[in-house]
């Protein structure tokens, strides 16, 4: 029964873990169709920041919370007024242009900081379940994860910037003869869609090695859930990391954690087969 609880709290928090990844590519990606490469840099970026921030004697909440996703968001207006804005629309040049940021965000961040392994502890104690201990943080992880969801919904669902940014991202010209500025609506978009993968760095900071390549191990799992997910940004991003983190974290559990991803990507490539508009294409029809 303990052994279960434990199993039960790992699915979970890589179930968590996985859709705070991928929240701010559904957003880019997903919403905006733009194909970023970079996300996983994104990723690294946040986390640097809050460690720098953490090392700098800031308190850790605000490093993770605050600091973090400030930062990216930061980097990503002006990523997106430099380069993104010229992209839009065009699919294979966004895919080639964000590929050349990532590998120019690794070597600047590595030219400051080197291939050394960088971390924060762990801000919550542990508690224990029989004879298996494990972390209050895993569930301060579920608790973002449903924290971020209900304020995206709330966000795109319920006020008025929500609306105009749905209906531009449809019909964008239609958009601007109401009145609409497309470029600002975009560039507000991309830049909240960056702002959640730094605070998805910043969260994962304390359960993560951090290295300048660290993005490499994020984008194509990223990538697949938002594939698997299908075009409802919300409800297919949920459904899908929660379906991928159950079975990387349980395949993770009972082999070893690379013939978990093994499983996860074989499971990913099945799914996406039988259901080529994703999961929300054929459970979550007309959702946000």
């Amino acid at each position: 029964m303990d052994l279960a609880v434990i199993v039960a709290l790992d699915v979970v928090n890589g179930a968590a873990s996985l859709f705070l990844l991928c929240l701010g590519l559904a957003i880019i990606f997903g919403m905006m169709r733009i194909i970023n490469l970079a996300h996983g840099e994104f990723v690294m970026l946040g986390a640097y920041a809050t460690v720098v921030s953490a090392n700098a004697g800031l308190n850790i909440w605000i490093a993770m919370l605050v600091v973090a996703p400030a930062f990216v968001a930061l980097v990503g207006l002006v990523v997106e007024r430099c380069l993104i804005r010229f992209l839009y629309g065009r699919l294979i040049d966004s895919m080639l242009a964000t590929w050349g940021l990532s590998l120019f965000i690794v070597g600047f961040v590595t030219t400051i900081f080197g291939n050394t392994t960088k971390g924060v502890p762990t801000p919550l104690g542990g508690f224990s379940v029989g004879a298996y201990r494990t972390s209050y943080y895993t569930l301060f992880l579920l608790a973002m994860a449903l924290v971020a969801a209900g304020i995206i919904y709330a966000l795109m669902r319920h006020t008025r910037f929500g609306l105009i940014a749905r209906a531009t991202m449809q019909n964008p010209e239609m958009a601007a003869k109401l009145g609409v500025n497309p470029a600002r609506i975009y560039m507000m978009t991309f830049t909240l869609g960056a702002a959640l993968s730094g605070l998805a760095g910043g969260l994962l900071a304390p359960v993560s090695g951090i290295t300048p390549v660290m993005g490499a191990a994020y984008i194509a799992k990223a990538f697949i859930t938002v594939v698997g997910g299908g075009a409802a940004i919300l409800s297919g991003t949920v459904a899908a990391s929660s379906l991928f983190g159950f079975i990387n974290q349980l395949g993770a559990y009972f082999t070893t954690p690379v013939y978990g991803e093994v499983i996860l990507f074989t499971s990913a490539i099945i799914l996406i087969r039988l259901l080529p508009q994703g999961i929300s294409g054929r459970f979550f029809k007309g959702q946000l």
